[in-house]
């Protein structure tokens, strides 16, 4: 599912015997899902009976889901959960969903380096992927002092790079 839906989180065990989902989220703030009315699974809403964090994880109870045989049958399909950008609500300042950054073109000044095709973290903060046009990965630390501006609507990033940044190892 792309366009208007993220994905939050993926199914990965059943809990206990009515129903209930072990998901691992795939957002920055898991208590996110503690706050949403519903989620989606192949674009069809499904609203939140319960969810609390347990030991990394969410359990979630979908409703409608009220068998273990219903939840098991989630988990062998490796469903992903879905939510609307306009569940999670306005992003602040300087932060970008990771799906809007994957394809960007990234610049240093004219000069074009690559596309963005992956994102992890590192702990202290991000680091984008770029590949270039000859196949080099080059890693970029999202910190201001190398990312100047991020253009999503026009699919850009303009960096400094920081000295040793761009070359050959």
């Amino acid at each position: 599912m792309k366009n208007g839906f993220l994905e939050i989180g993926k199914v990965v065990n059943t809990h206990a015997l009515r129903g209930e989902l072990k998901v691992v989220p795939w957002c920055d703030n898991p208590q996110i899902f503690l706050g949403l009315g519903h989620v989606y699974i192949d674009s069809k809403p499904f609203d939140i009976e319960s969810a609390k964090e347990h030991k990394g994880s969410i359990l979630l109870k979908l409703k409608g889901v009220d068998s273990i045989e219903q939840a098991q049958e989630l988990k062998d399909k490796n469903t992903i959960l879905y939510v609307t950008r306009a569940q999670l609500g306005e992003l602040p300042k300087d932060t970008y969903y990771i799906i809007d950054l994957i394809g960007l073109k990234v610049y240093e000044g004219d000069k074009f380096l690559g596309t963005i095709e992956d994102c992890f973290p590192t702990g202290g903060n991000d680091v984008y992927v770029v590949r270039s046009e000859d196949g080099r990965r080059i890693l970029i630390p999202a910190i201001k002092q190398v990312v100047k501006k991020v253009d999503i609507e026009n699919g850009r990033m303009d960096v400094e790079l920081m000295e040793g940044m761009g070359d050959d190892n």
